[in-house]
């Protein structure tokens, strides 16, 4: 699973989740602006009593190039910015450069050019890190900007309410994509997410980040399960039916990571539904360790001796010192058959797998020491499923974990002597 960051990317795409962005109001002079030469006057008029937006950027960039330094530029800058949203993306960002030029705080610029780089990121791959870098450098002075003289102080503070968290969400995706800084993604995440009203986090594009957050914990290293958890079940809560599924299954997938089965994950989605972040009490039981595995089948069972040799491995492994040794003594210095896979053997060793999870994994849990040299004829090659191998308990060790035997031999099953059939009665052999 630790691809599945860059494999679940239906992120922005794929879970539909991605809203167009609220194009802010321009904020009116605060003045009554006169143009006092009749021609630049009509061309003006002739801008902002355009319907149609392919005519207003065509009047507006005509009446730019005729009359660069007007008055009112800042306004026909303006209009051309909305005329060009409305249908090519490229042009937007042009015309909102050369409002920066002469209105560095101008947040509707900057909200728009952050918008449609970070759009552009998530189409152009090869482009992607400078394209949310050069975002993101903007989307800083955005956070800085300061208020107008001309814009009241409501109305900036509206303006910021809207912008400011999107500025923390390009900042984020910056830091995941470009800088490789997950920690640092998750703060502005955070951010974005605190700063909006627990409705607007329900719906895109505040949604989508939840879902985004919930994945960045979960690719630390180590992964923050239970921050992930909370994050993907609040993203599913509010999906889209379509995609709970597959959300579904990711913030299952780290639940039972982390706790071992999946009781108690419908009460995590119904808590997060109720709440963005998660309360500082909140707590995930973690799973059983094989060390309180091990641990409670020693303190379960009365008779150690009647464990099957894999659980006796099992505790020997994982069991505290103490309980380890109760274990041994129920096996040391006893003899015993030890089937398995043959991982390495020599004329007087063999190192065998015996469970399941040895011989997946293809290393010896036992090593056989051998009473007798074998010859080299009968040296067990890696691979051979040995039966009739017998040696003597002899010690442990924990770390690796690994039991050895002395005395060891390999048992030949013997041929029974075919029956001897005697003549019937009255029968004599021909001569």
């Amino acid at each position: 699973m630790k691809k599945l960051f860059v494999a679940s990317a239906f992120v922005l795409a794929g879970l539909g989740l991605m809203s167009a962005p609220t194009i802010l109001a321009q904020a009116p002079p605060a003045d009554q602006i006169t143009i006092k030469d009749q021609v630049e006057y009509n061309a003006y008029n002739n801008v902002v009593t355009q319907t149609d937006p392919k005519a207003k950027a065509t009047a507006g960039e005509s009446f730019l190039q005729t009359y660069p330094q007007s008055i009112v530029k800042k306004t026909v800058l303006g209009a051309l910015i909305d005329a060009y949203a409305t249908y090519d993306p490229a042009k937007t960002v042009d015309a909102a450069q050369r409002m920066l030029q002469i209105d560095p705080n101008n947040l509707k610029a900057m909200y728009l050019v952050v918008f449609i780089k970070k759009q552009q990121s998530a189409q152009n791959p090869a482009q992607q890190a400078q394209l949310l870098d050069d975002a993101a450098a903007l989307a800083t002075k955005g956070l800085a900007a300061t208020k107008p003289d001309e814009v009241k102080d409501e109305d900036f503070k509206k303006q910021k309410a809207t912008t400011d968290p999107f500025f923390h969400s390009v900042l984020a995706y910056d830091d995941i994509y470009s800088k490789k800084d997950l920690k640092a993604a998750i703060a502005e995440f955070r951010t974005e997410l605190e700063m909006l009203p627990p409705d607007a986090t329900k719906v895109a594009p505040a949604l989508n980040d939840t879902l985004i957050l919930g994945q960045t914990y979960s690719q630390l290293q180590p992964p923050d399960m239970v921050n992930s958890v909370w994050f993907l079940a609040r993203a599913e809560d509010f999906a889209p039916d379509n995609f709970k599924p597959q959300i579904d299954k990711q913030a299952r997938y780290w639940y039972k990571r982390y706790h071992g089965k999946e009781d108690g994950f419908d009460d995590i989605k119904t808590k997060a539904a109720a709440s963005v972040f998660p309360p500082t009490d909140f707590t995930v039981k973690p799973a059983d360790t094989p060390a309180d595995i091990a641990n409670g089948v020693v303190a379960s069972t009365p008779d150690l001796s009647t464990l099957a040799l894999a659980d006796k491995e099992f505790i020997l492994a994982n069991a505290s010192k103490e309980n380890a040794d109760k274990v041994w003594d129920t096996i040391k210095d006893k003899t015993s058959e030890i089937p398995g896979t043959v991982i390495a053997a020599t004329a007087s060793q063999i190192q065998i797998a015996v469970t399941e999870d040895a011989k997946t994994d293809k290393k010896a849990d036992f090593t056989v020491n051998l009473k007798t040299p074998l010859a080299d004829k009968d040296v067990p090659a890696a691979g051979t499923e040995l039966k009739g191998l017998i040696g003597t308990f002899d010690s442990y060790t924990q770390s690796p974990a690994q039991i050895i035997l002395r005395d060891g031999e390999i048992q030949v099953e013997k041929k029974k002597p075919a029956p001897t059939h005697k003549p019937a009665a009255g029968h004599h052999p021909a001569h």
